[in-house]
């Protein structure tokens, strides 16, 4: 337990607080749940009602540029000032390079950091060809184009009044902070993002899963979803190098961590289970495992998939990705809403190191992860949702006391860092297998079994898969579990219970995916069984 004990110690991070004191909240008038929203937000986080803001909006997805400058925009920015959220000041450019002097109006003080728009408040702006910037005729072409998301466009508000052009993207220079603070109106930051989904439940329901991470934790395994491709693919590589570097983080901070380095997209057959990250790309509409119907998210979960048009639209369960993701059961998630092209996409590697690692919250790190700003990517959860803000050693001691389900998860991390520092497997294996915690927990009794697996000890590891089977393992995991017990059965030659094994899993999961796959390996381990070559029976 000393090992333990140390660990706790050795993974809290520094954490900034934040409060719905740094919050305005913006719905649509027009949309009665957009409201509803934003009241119960409010609530959850003790915004002021002062602090909570409807215009009159489309109800559409899309709204025009002039709608979005005229009803939204500027209106925001004068209730900011009117009511003394924001103070603005001079900023002065010095004349260069035979420019003259520039004397612009900035924010020099501010009581708000975030912005959290509510359901029914529209996503995307759309492209207004009558507008000329003739800087913005100096982009490449393929970003000479004023579109752009609603989120992405209000996060640069705070420098409004200093010219900013509206087409093309900008760069974000807090991109990769390492000080959370930096992030702020007064450094032309807003930190935006909204509650929205394919309902308005859903909707409402981010901060309630939010908050509960925030109490509990946030559990449970993490997937990647790479594509393998070479480090010379100079046009797509660093969307793979994103993947496999957020994985490592995963990996380093505990989490049980699988990655798929193949082109295709996780398989509907494989199964995910227990899910508390999932970052893939790039498939157009959702795919695999999240298209089943039910998908293991655990409370407070960060599904991420890269995909242009990931946020096409988000009031859909089944089209793009943000909308399904959110449909079954995801907390936060972030998606473009037009072509944004792979580089000025969110780095889900700075990401996480600054939401796991760090201890920023879900907007800090979600804004630091964007290279531009006025482009194409909406953040959509619970801006202040930050899943470790009790210290390791205040978390293991609540699941302790109240001797909570959850323990398992907690027990499972602190093992999964001690084998990323070194520990011998035979002394973790040890620990596992001498926690109380251990006996009711089909979590930590499969882990001892892969542990048994990475030692070259299948017969140890056999035992204690079926050991974990009789613990209530989650629908996915039991078919993990069946699928991992079955390969090392018949590679002892123990095809009889090999054979059992798969059509129990059969019989538990008749709707499994990889059905068909699984009665070809009985199929032929009942050829095995008999004796012959001649083709079996199903």
């Amino acid at each position: 337990m000393k090992l333990i004990a140390t660990l706790i110690f050795a993974i809290t991070p520094l954490l900034v607080w934040a409060g719905g004191e740094e919050v305005i909240l913006i719905y649509n008038t027009r949309v009665p749940e957009s409201k509803t929203v934003a009241e119960h937000y409010a609530k959850m986080r003790s915004v002021p009602e002062k602090q909570i803001y409807g215009f009159a909006l489309t109800p559409d997805e899309e709204m025009s540029r002039a709608e979005f400058r005229d009803s939204l925009q500027l209106p925001l920015v004068r209730k900011m000032e009117t009511d003394g959220f924001w103070k603005f000041g001079p900023f002065v450019v010095p004349a260069t390079n035979g420019e003259p002097e520039h004397v612009f109006s900035h924010v020099i003080s501010s009581k708000i950091r975030y912005a959290v728009l509510c359901y029914g408040v529209p996503l995307k702006i759309a492209t207004d060809p009558e507008i000329n910037e003739p800087l913005v005729q100096k982009f490449r072409p393929e970003l000479r184009n004023n579109q752009a998301a609603v989120d992405s466009e209000l996060a640069w508000l705070p420098s409004l009044r200093m010219g900013t052009p509206v087409g093309g993207p900008l760069p974000n220079w807090t991109y990769g902070a390492t000080n959370a603070s930096l992030l702020h109106p007064t450094n032309g930051i807003l930190i935006v993002a909204r509650l929205d989904g394919p309902d308005a439940g859903i909707a409402g329901a981010l901060v309630d899963k939010a908050v509960r991470a925030e109490r509990d934790g946030l559990w449970g395994r993490a997937y990647f979803d790479a594509r393998g491709l070479p480090k010379t693919d100079t046009n797509y590589y660093s969307g793979d190098a994103w993947m496999l570097t957020g994985a490592e983080i995963s990996r380093e901070l505990g989490f049980e961590t699988t990655i798929d380095n193949q082109p295709a997209t996780f398989p509907a057959s494989f199964p995910m289970s227990q899910i508390a990250i999932y970052c893939g790309w790039y498939e157009g509409n959702i795919s695999g495992p999240f298209t089943l119907p039910k998908v293991e998210f655990m409370p407070g979960a960060f599904a991420y998939h890269l995909y242009s048009y990931s946020a096409g639209t988000i009031r859909t369960a089944t089209q793009n990705w943000c909308g399904p993701l959110l449909a079954k059961g995801a907390t936060c998630t972030m998606g473009c809403v037009y072509e944004p092209y792979l580089t000025l996409t969110p780095d889900v590697a700075v990401f996480l190191s600054r939401w796991l690692a760090a201890g920023y919250t879900f907007g800090e790190a979600a804004c630091a992860a964007q290279p531009v700003l006025s482009w194409q990517t909406t953040v959509i959860g619970d801006p202040l949702y930050r899943p470790f803000e009790k210290s390791p050693q205040e978390m293991q001691a609540q699941l302790s006391r109240l001797n909570s389900p959850l323990l398992e998860w907690s027990y499972l991390r602190l093992v999964n860092l001690a084998l990323v520092r070194g520990a011998r497997m035979a002394e973790v294996a040890g620990l596992i297998d001498g926690l109380a915690t251990t006996t009711n927990s089909a979590v930590l009794t499969e882990k001892l079994a892969d542990i048994y697996t990475a030692q070259g000890k299948p017969s140890s590891a056999i035992l204690t898969y079926q050991k974990a089977l009789k613990l209530n393992p989650s629908p996915e995991q039991r078919i993990r579990i069946r699928l991992a017990l079955g390969e090392k059965l018949a590679a002892q030659e123990r095809n009889a219970e090999a054979a059992d094994d798969y059509k129990q899993l059969l019989a538990e999961a008749p709707d499994y995916p990889g059905r068909q796959s699984v009665e070809n390996t009985l199929a032929a381990l009942k050829q095995k069984i008999a004796g012959t070559d001649a083709p079996a029976k199903p």
